[in-house]
């Protein structure tokens, strides 16, 4: 997949181009069926597929009281959307400036007199330019006027509920792993760079564990998951603690992952760590000997667990 990460970068011409444009955080089920329409028009025109979107979020910028924390980092997001077989994808630095564009501006100068465009496809609640005046309405406006076609895809629904990235958000926060996978199309996963932890887990209770931080991501509610963990593209089964280990009392928020059957250190390395299902709550135990005995009952109940699981 080429990437493209500013506007005066789009210097080459695009073949027949057909374009989605949003932010995308999630890359859900609904982001995917608005890629798979974008891939057929794309298929039957001779064209090529591209997204465009923004980095950072908008609403970032434009409130950053009420930025969102991220389902999928910008990393993420491109390796996701490249899975789903789109040629081009347009990263846009987002700013104040940006923000205050005119849409109609923004149509004219770089979708059609830079990019081209012959086919874009929108979400149902697409907004965009100074003001959030762009819509639908405008870009079938102005397809009529330079030549192009604008199209709306209605919100997809699974089993009634709308797909979209505030409902996943939802269900993350509340530990409700399966629901949440069930709108992505995949687990929720975090991703991060193994740091050092207290050195209990190994020392004292005899289960290693590798320490995340990831930055800005949204975490699922405290507590100790089944998880897959990826390592240099390898899944092993395993289980995660998120809180502040009340047993130890600990001040601070940690992420710690049990890998089973895995010797490796990793420290400094990336770990993805896929959310399967939430085992229980983090509660006080009153020694370490009680502790390791419920870890024992967590590790085994996380294999039942994702010995059934769809990787």
């Amino acid at each position: 997949m080429e990437i493209i990460r500013r506007e005066k970068d789009l210097k080459r011409e695009f073949r027949n181009p057909v374009l989605t444009i949003g932010n995308f955080d999630g890359v859900h089920l609904g982001h995917r069926f608005i890629f798979q329409r974008v891939l057929e028009k794309a298929g039957e025109i001779d064209g090529e597929s591209i997204v465009y979107t923004f980095d950072p979020h908008p609403v970032e910028i434009l409130a950053p009281e009420r930025k969102p924390l991220l389902i999928t980092p910008l990393e993420e997001k491109l390796r996701l959307i490249e899975e789903q077989g789109i040629a081009v994808m347009i990263v846009a630095p987002f700013t104040e400036k940006y923000a205050g564009r005119p849409p109609e501006d923004f149509v004219k100068k770089v979708l059609y007199d830079q990019i081209k465009i012959r086919h874009i496809f929108v979400g149902h609640d697409f907004t965009f330019g100074k003001d959030r005046r762009g819509n639908i309405a405008l870009l079938k406006e102005m397809g009529r006027k330079w030549g192009f076609h604008a199209e709306m895809v209605e919100a997809v629904r699974l089993e009634g509920t709308v797909i979209s990235s505030t409902r996943i958000r939802e269900l993350v926060a509340r530990g409700e792993m399966k629901e949440a996978a069930k709108l992505l199309g995949r687990p929720y996963a975090l991703t991060g760079k193994v740091i050092h932890g207290h050195g209990r887990g190994s020392r004292k209770l005899g289960f290693p564990t590798a320490n995340l931080r990831p930055a800005g991501m949204l975490f699922p509610k405290s507590g100790i998951y089944a998880v897959w963990a990826v390592h240099e593209g390898r899944r092993y089964e395993g289980v995660a603690n998120l809180g502040w280990n009340p047993t130890f009392q600990d001040q601070k928020f940690s992420i710690e992952i049990h890998i089973l059957n895995f010797n490796r250190e990793i420290y400094g390395e990336y770990l993805r760590v896929e959310f399967v299902e939430r085992l229980r709550e983090e509660v006080t135990f009153r020694g370490a000997e009680e502790l390791i005995a419920q870890i024992k009952k967590d590790i085994a109940q996380a294999e039942k667990i994702l010995k059934t699981a769809k990787i």
